[in-house]
C-alpha cells in the first residue's frame, strides 16, 4: 500500500543526497560556462589552428555517452595512475562534456550578432578585447540565456548517471533506500520531487538572469 510516511525517517538521507547533487550542479555549471566561454571565443577565432582544436573539442565531447566519458574518468584513468574521488571525477567531467554544448550555444548568440553593431564598436576606436567584452559577449548570453537554461538543466538530471561510479547523490541515496525499505515507488516520489525542486530553483535563476540582461529591451 502507497505510504509516503514510511520515508519519514530516511528524509535526511534524501536531503543529503540532495547536497550532493547541488553541489556538483553548481561546480558543474560554473566549470562547463567557462569552458564553454573559452571554446566558443576559439571556435569565432580567425585562427585556423584555434578553429580546428574547438571543433575537434565539440564534436568529440558531444558525440560520446556521457556514461562512456565517466566510466572512462573513474575507472580507466586510475589505470594510468590519474587517481580523482568520485566527487571531483564527476564535477571535472561534467563540466568538460558540458561545456561542448555551452559552447555552440554561445557561438550561435555571436554569429548571429548584427556586424553593423560590431562596425560601429570598431569605429568607436574600441581594441578588439573590448568589443568582445562591452559589446559580443553581452550581447550573445542576452540571445543564448534561455537556450543556456536548457543546456544546465539538462546537466542536472545527468548527474543522476553519477551514482554509476559510487557517489551517493540523489539517485545513489535512492537505490540505497529503495534496497533498505523495498518501498522502491515512494522512493522514487521522493527522487522526482527533489529533482523537481533543482529544476524550478535553476530555472526561477535562469529567468531573473534573463530578465537582467533584457531589462533594456523590454522583454518579460
Amino acid at each position: 500500500m502507497f505510504d509516503l510516511s514510511s520515508m519519514t525517517e530516511y528524509v535526511p538521507a534524501f536531503v543529503e543526497g540532495f547536497i550532493v547533487t547541488a553541489q556538483v550542479s553548481i561546480v558543474s555549471i560554473i566549470g562547463s560556462f567557462l569552458i564553454g566561454v573559452i571554446v566558443a571565443l576559439m571556435r569565432v577565432s580567425t585562427n585556423k589552428a584555434l578553429q580546428f582544436i574547438s571543433l575537434c573539442y565539440v564534436d568529440l565531447f558531444r558525440n560520446i555517452p556521457f556514461i562512456v566519458l565517466i566510466f572512462f574518468s573513474f575507472y580507466g584513468l586510475p589505470e594510468i595512475g590519474v587517481y580523482i574521488d568520485a566527487f571531483w571525477t564527476g564535477c571535472l567531467t561534467l563540466s568538460v562534456a558540458v561545456g561542448a554544448y555551452v559552447a555552440e550555444t554561445l557561438r550561435a548568440g555571436i554569429i548571429n550578432i548584427d556586424k553593423g553593431i560590431i562596425e560601429a564598436s570598431k569605429s568607436f576606436g574600441l581594441s578588439k578585447f573590448r568589443i568582445y567584452q562591452k559589446v559580443i559577449m553581452p550581447i550573445a548570453l542576452t540571445t543564448s540565456v534561455r537556450p543556456l537554461g536548457s543546456v544546465f538543466i539538462n546537466l542536472i538530471l545527468t548527474t543522476s548517471i553519477l551514482s554509476a561510479i559510487t557517489l551517493n547523490e540523489l539517485t545513489g541515496a535512492s537505490k540505497i533506500i529503495a534496497s533498505t525499505t523495498f518501498r522502491p515507488f515512494e522512493v522514487y516520489v521522493f527522487l522526482v520531487i527533489f529533482y523537481g525542486i533543482l529544476t524550478f530553483i535553476l530555472s526561477g535563476i535562469i529567468a531573473v538572469w534573463h530578465r537582467h540582461l533584457n531589462k533594456y529591451n523590454g522583454v518579460a
